[in-house]
């Protein structure tokens, strides 16, 4: 293909090839399944169903510019490559990214089909409508390209080396990792991937969702820049949406593990929330595959015990710091590899707080406290105390929880910037230990403060567009271009 100079005719070419090969793929199938005709052997051979490439060839005069910043930067010369899937969904991001490599470098950009083929579960949807779902996954796997773990990792983004000489990755994810992320956020979340935004709340409680449902649809009704809720289950509602609420509360969201509210805007810059439920796999689970999608930011809003004697319940936790007894990430991320925090991230937490409760100064601090947080993957903790209580003093702790500290160091370890705000739910050092009554008033007077802290702080990201997120402190010394 020739020499392509604008990354907007890149992302074209890409797009070009990327749906001849689904089309390629899809119809194959369809007459499969029609009258049990497979795809030829030159139709595998002459790689019609490849994913497309995005080649950046880098080859300067001298060494590369001292440019600083967090991404669309070249530390050394060759050749940069990674394939692509949804090109016209990854197209600003892709933009994005292409922009100051072919404005600040002088790059040759190549886009042509790449060796690795689609797997056809990943264009399953485009063929259900013939009724492919009737043929066994063994049977169209012995015809059909299909999912191989071999060719799905992490070694990139985990900081595996280059040899000398080789090519190098452009993107921390290629094509057949970020499929594979596509379908599973789909499973795991009851909504369609396409109405993911950029900016992303977690929390593991459903009175939070009621919490956010609530406030997105007077968002919508008082109009403004949200265009649509998007809820678990396949209900989409809007200004227009009578009894949106009841509409809201009989969606099917139980059928999900871990189901997704997608407040939209435009350019997918609005606010996700997914309910994660309790505990530090689903926290890994979720945002191993949301990392795929690039988000700008995401942020715990959950319950903590609070470990101080001068805390008091409905405070607030500011985590700066965290104590890695989730162990989930040790074989990626070893617990002695710091986790800082994203000062960009807790500026804004700090300003949205004081926005939504009021208060500032002395009756802020007094309120909200910054400090370290232990993420333990024992709920039950409280049963080995005498074990624990040496290691809490040491690490000065000042709350306790079961997913802040995986949702941090994955964004750490992905390069997507993150933050936690916690809220004291109970004081089990200080004999206030959660149980049904307290716990449901502290429910009823709390959550809707919280949930309110989370989204101001992302809605003033967003304002932003990002730039202030894209910090350089998530880049390694030896980093693809892209962010």
């Amino acid at each position: 293909m020739s020499k392509l100079d604008t990354p907007e005719k890149v992302v074209d070419a890409l797009e070009e090839l990327y749906n001849a090969a689904v089309t390629a793929l899809t119809s194959s199938l369809e007459r499969y399944l029609k009258d049990g005709t497979p795809p030829t052997a030159d139709m595998r051979t002459s790689r019609s169903f490849c994913y497309p490439a995005l080649i950046v060839r880098y080859d300067p005069d001298g060494p590369p510019p001292p440019i600083s910043r967090a991404f669309g930067k070249m530390s050394e010369p060759g050749t940069y490559i990674t394939t692509i899937t949804r090109p016209d969904y990854f197209r600003p991001y892709l933009i994005e990214q292409l922009r100051p490599l072919m404005r600040d470098y002088p790059v040759d950009v190549d886009v042509r089909l790449s060796g690795s083929e689609i797997p056809y579960a990943y264009v399953w949807d485009q063929a259900e409508a013939a009724g492919l779902e009737e043929v066994s996954p063994a049977e169209l796997a012995k015809w059909f390209p299909a999912p191989t773990l071999s060719a799905i990792g992490d070694e990139i983004a985990d900081g595996e080396l280059y040899e000398p000489g080789s090519n190098r990755p452009l993107s921390l994810f290629d094509a057949p990792r970020t499929d594979f992320s596509l379908k599973r956020l789909a499973h795991y979340t009851g909504t369609p991937v396409d109405h993911m935004q950029r900016y992303v709340l977690f929390t593991n409680y459903h009175r939070y969702v009621d919490a956010f449902c609530e406030w997105g649809v007077a968002q919508l009704q008082q109009g403004g820049r949200y265009t649509g809720l998007s809820v678990a289950g396949g209900l989409q509602v809007d200004a227009t949406t009578a009894n949106a609420k009841a509409a809201i509360d009989a969606a099917p969201w139980r059928r999900f593990q871990m189901p997704a509210y997608h407040l939209m805007a435009e350019n997918r810059t609005g606010i996700t929330l997914v309910n994660i439920g309790v505990g530090p796999s689903n926290a890994k689970t979720i945002t191993d595959h949301l990392a795929v999608l690039r988000p700008e930011c995401w942020l715990m809003v959950g319950h903590c015990g609070g470990l101080r004697h001068s805390q008091q319940i409905g405070d607030y936790v500011l985590a700066h710091a965290y104590l890695r007894d989730d162990h989930v990430l040790d074989g990626v991320l070893p617990p002695d590899i710091p986790v800082p925090p994203i000062a960009e991230v807790q500026i804004a937490l700090q300003q949205a707080a004081a926005d939504v409760t009021g208060e500032k100064g002395d009756a802020l601090k007094k309120r909200l406290r910054t400090g370290t947080v232990v993420t333990t993957d024992d709920r039950n903790w409280e049963l080995r105390f005498t074990e624990t209580a040496r290691r809490f003093n040491q690490s000065r702790a000042i709350g306790i929880d079961m997913e802040s500290a995986t949702i941090a160091a994955n964004g750490y370890r992905l390069r997507v910037p993150y933050g936690v705000l916690l809220c004291v739910s109970d004081k089990p050092l200080h004999g206030e230990i959660k149980l049904p009554g307290a716990a449901n008033r502290f429910y009823e007077r709390a959550i809707g403060e919280h949930i309110r802290i989370g989204i101001e702080t992302l809605e003033r990201l967003a304002r932003d567009g990002g730039a202030a997120l894209h910090s350089r402190k998530l880049r390694a010394f030896d980093e693809p271009p892209f962010r």
